[in-house]
């Protein structure tokens, strides 16, 4: 069972750590090998049940990096900085970020 399916009671007392997301990852991998399985054996109804978990799965973890202060200010600057860059090597301009 998905480690995403917690009590209520339980509910956003939980650290979020790094082994956790981990974990949260490798089943994500696992799932999406089981669904791959089960598709080209045309299993539809395993399909379903595999996907679910997995987007509960990816929701919870969207939610994580959308909540972290510090993923979104990296994220943008190195995003912008990739992109300057990128505009600046197409030009044929050298970048002066």
């Amino acid at each position: 069972m998905s480690i995403v399916f917690v009590p209520k009671k339980l509910r956003g007392k939980a650290t979020v750590n790094q082994e956790t997301i981990q974990r949260l990852l490798d089943e994500n991998d696992q799932l999406i090998r089981c669904i791959t399985e089960y598709m080209q054996k045309g299993r539809a109804v395993e399909c379903v049940q595999y996907q679910q978990i997995l987007h509960r799965n990816i929701v919870y973890l969207a939610t994580i990096a959308d909540a972290s202060p510090d993923s979104a200010a990296t994220s943008s600057n190195s995003t912008s900085n990739d992109t300057s860059a990128s505009a600046a090597a197409v030009n044929g301009h050298k970048g002066t970020s």
